[in-house]
This record gives C-alpha cells, sequence and structure tokens, in this order.
C-alpha cells in the first residue's frame, strides 16, 4: 500500500450503542466532512453494517472524497475487540460476540478496516491530536451509555494478554451491593444517573426534571441532567456528586496501580455537564491517589470531544496500514 501523507484521506467510524460517527479525516488529523446515524442495535448486526455503509457514501459526498480515494478505515467498536483479526469479541450492548465487523465492512466497501475499541480510537485521537498530546502514560475514561476507559504506556496503546485492557466499566466498585447495582458502570454511567433520577423522583424526591421531560421519566438525558444540574436541582446534583466521587475513587487506584501522568475525561455527560463534573472527579481523584506524587496526575476533559473517536479510529487506520 502506498505511504501516506498529511492529505491523504481515511474513514474514521465510531460506533457506539446509541449512535454512529462517521467522518473523512486527512492524514493530519483535520475533520473534512461528518455523517451520523443511530445503532439501532435491536435490528441485529447486518442493519447496523447497513447504515454505517450509507453515513460513509453520506460521509464522502459532503467531504467530496469518492469512496475510491479513501485509503483506508478505521473503525472503533464497544467493548472487548481483537484489534490483529478486526473481530468484535463481546460487544454486549449490540448483543455481539465473537462478530468479524473488519471484513464484512472491508468486503463491502472495498477497503482495508482497522478494528479497535471505540475508547481506545478515542484516547488514541486525544492522544495525538488532542488533550494527551505529549503524554507517556495516560488513561481515558469515557461516561455516556456506559463507561469504558483506554490506555496509552509508554507511548503505545496498552491491550493486555487478553487484548480487553481499559475494560473500566465492568469492573467491580460496589462489591455487597445487589447484582446489576455493583459495577462502575450501574454506578457511574450516564444511564445509571438517568435510572436513579428516575428512581427517586417516583420515590417522591423533589426535582425539577419531570417539567424537563413533560412528565415522561423515560426520556431523561445527558442534557436533561446537566440542565437541572446547571439550575442546582439538589436531587440531580447529589446524583451526579456521587458518581463523580465514585468514578474519581476508582480512578485513583488505578493512578496509583499505573503511576499515570493524565486522565482524560470523555463521553455525552462530561461534554454535556462539562468543567464541574471535571472538577469532582479531579478531587475524588487527588484525594485518594498514592503515594503524594500520584496526586499530581493532570485531570482533564476531552479536547477533541464528539470527535475524538472519529479522529482517532482514522489516524489508527494511518498508522496501521503505513
Amino acid at each position: 500500500m502506498a505511504k501516506t501523507d498529511e492529505t491523504t484521506p481515511f474513514l474514521g467510524i465510531d460506533l457506539g450503542g446509541t449512535n454512529v460517527q462517521i467522518g473523512v479525516v486527512n492524514g493530519a488529523g483535520d475533520v473534512l466532512s461528518r455523517a451520523k446515524r443511530k445503532t439501532i442495535a435491536e435490528e441485529g448486526r447486518d442493519a447496523v453494517l447497513g447504515r454505517i455503509v450509507d453515513g460513509v457514501k453520506e460521509a464522502c459526498d459532503i467531504a467530496g472524497v469518492p469512496l475510491e480515494k479513501i485509503h483506508a478505515v478505521g473503525m472503533g467498536a464497544p467493548g472487548p475487540v481483537d484489534p490483529g483479526t478486526g473481530i468484535v469479541l463481546e460487544a454486549v450492548n449490540l448483543r455481539w460476540t465473537n462478530e468479524p465487523i473488519a471484513q464484512l465492512l472491508g468486503d463491502t466497501l472495498g477497503k482495508p478496516v482497522y478494528l479497535d475499541n471505540d475508547v481506545n480510537v478515542a484516547v488514541y485521537g486525544e492522544w495525538k491530536a488532542g488533550a494527551g498530546r505529549g503524554a507517556t502514560h495516560l488513561m481515558g475514561a469515557w461516561v455516556g451509555t456506559g463507561v469504558g476507559g483506554g490506555l496509552v504506556l509508554d507511548n503505545k496503546i496498552y491491550y493486555g494478554h487478553h487484548l480487553t485492557a481499559g475494560e473500566v466499566g465492568h469492573m467491580i466498585l460496589m462489591p455487597h451491593s445487589p447484582p446489576g447495582l455493583r459495577s462502575v458502570e450501574h454506578n457511574c454511567s450516564r444511564t445509571a444517573m438517568c435510572n436513579r433520577v428516575r428512581q427517586l423522583i417516583e420515590a417522591g424526591r423533589d426535582s425539577i426534571v419531570p417539567e424537563l421531560v413533560d412528565g415522561k421519566l423515560h426520556k431523561i438525558k445527558s442534557k436533561t441532567i446537566a440542565e437541572a444540574y446547571a439550575k442546582d436541582d439538589k436531587l440531580v446534583v447529589d446524583v451526579v456528586h456521587d458518581a463523580a466521587w465514585r468514578l474519581g475513587t476508582m480512578l485513583a487506584g488505578i493512578t496509583t496501580l499505573l503511576s499515570l501522568e493524565k486522565i482524560i475525561l470523555g463521553g455525552g455527560l462530561t461534554e454535556a455537564i462539562g468543567e464541574k463534573w471535571v472538577e469532582r472527579v479531579r478531587s475524588a481523584v487527588h484525594i485518594h491517589a498514592f503515594p503524594e506524587v500520584c496526586k499530581s496526575v493532570e485531570v482533564v476533559a476531552s479536547e477533541l470531544e464528539d470527535n475524538a473517536g472519529v479522529i482517532g479510529a482514522a489516524l489508527i487506520a494511518q498508522e496501521r496500514c503505513d
């Protein structure tokens, strides 16, 4: 395959449990166009891939770059993946197990597809072109539908023996809680916060949230939480601060374990609430990290935000095809 440069176009695909973000990105990490599709995982793998292909065509049209000119495709998928084989090992929220996604998508597009975990590609994007530039040892924690993580150690993505490193959302945080309430994801994700707010309202707690969603509590989203938080709604503030404390405590433990220099927080919930969320997580990290020198770990928000996964996936494709 020919050598690439800063003008070479790539496709970056960020597949999440709710949405798919697709972009044409050049070799310098500039986003030339974007398209978005709903994942709708319940319709099955082939339907999801069909929507991705449709979004690819739209992104190429907007950028004025024919698919034939795309050099390679990078893709991030939720859950553990095998980057070497392009297989999604287990994506719980997509109901996928051992799915050869890179081969299936590559055959359809006629392009090489390089697959990785969705948070790995977002963290890679931040490391190369965003808030992680210049760091040697960093971690990203993305809070949205679930909680995902990715690690860059010694200037490269760290996968671990089983290729699953970074799955912080499934770490057990509250072992003595009932099933379904024990993991980081059960306690710190946007889904968990929305569920807790709804349950507390249904139990009689006062809140402005019902007004924000016209009484339809099943429609609470990140922006609902952010709006109520900004208005100092006590119930929402309590829930958000509790989740931030728990997440920061967990991240402090990882900082102690790995001696990290930087933690990047991303995902829809982080973007919606902003710096106040980052401040609460940072506070817990700095209180609980050990030894004293580890309390200097930087805890910052994603710089690329919604573009992190798209840019990171494209840059991973560039790296692997050169």
